[in-house]
């Protein structure tokens, strides 16, 4: 046992520090890397189109640590419709922003710590003050992330998932 903050690992057996407390996709599970040069495709950090056709943000999942009072995310990509993807745009620098209703999408990242795949989950998507991305509410269903978004998690949880995440590869 030691006294220094962090855990060891039960993958490589070596201290680390801390858990981190959030996890993040670079890009929509669909995304790939020749549509880098498609004139008719775009990623920024907080948006996404493919071929004009496939509309998506980014936004956080948040699960409460219940054993701590503090917040573990996810951050995923959600498809929006055209026409919801279009409003989300034009007011996404107009300050009141948030007072918008949910807009319904589906999770287009997968998170592979869960089974079945998190991918085109059902969910709503709260835009937030300017500046803040918007909250990803899952349906409630029993499928295990949207478990955890209700119920929460331990420390333990985020330490497993860590390992999980930092250590990739066959176990």
């Amino acid at each position: 046992m030691s006294d220094e903050p962090g855990f060891t690992c039960s993958c490589c057996g070596r201290r680390h520090g801390e858990p981190p407390l959030s996890f993040s996709a670079p890009a929509p599970a669909f995304w790939t890397p020749d549509l880098v040069d498609d004139p008719d495709s775009e990623l920024s950090s907080d948006q996404c189109v493919i071929k004009r056709q496939a509309f998506f943000v980014r936004g956080l999942i948040e699960l409460p640590v219940v054993d701590t009072g503090e917040v573990f995310t996810w951050g995923v990509w959600v498809s929006l419709s055209e026409k919801n993807f279009t409003r989300a745009t034009r007011l996404w620098d107009v300050p009141g922003r948030e007072a918008e209703p949910p807009y319904f999408g589906w999770l287009s990242t997968e998170l592979p710590i869960y089974s079945p795949t998190t991918v085109e989950l059902k969910t709503h998507l709260h835009t937030r003050p300017v500046g803040e991305r918007p909250a990803v509410e899952l349906e409630p269903t029993a499928h295990p992330l949207a478990v955890e978004q209700r119920q929460g998690i331990t420390r333990a949880r985020v330490q497993r998932i860590a390992e999980t995440l930092l250590h990739p590869g066959p176990r």
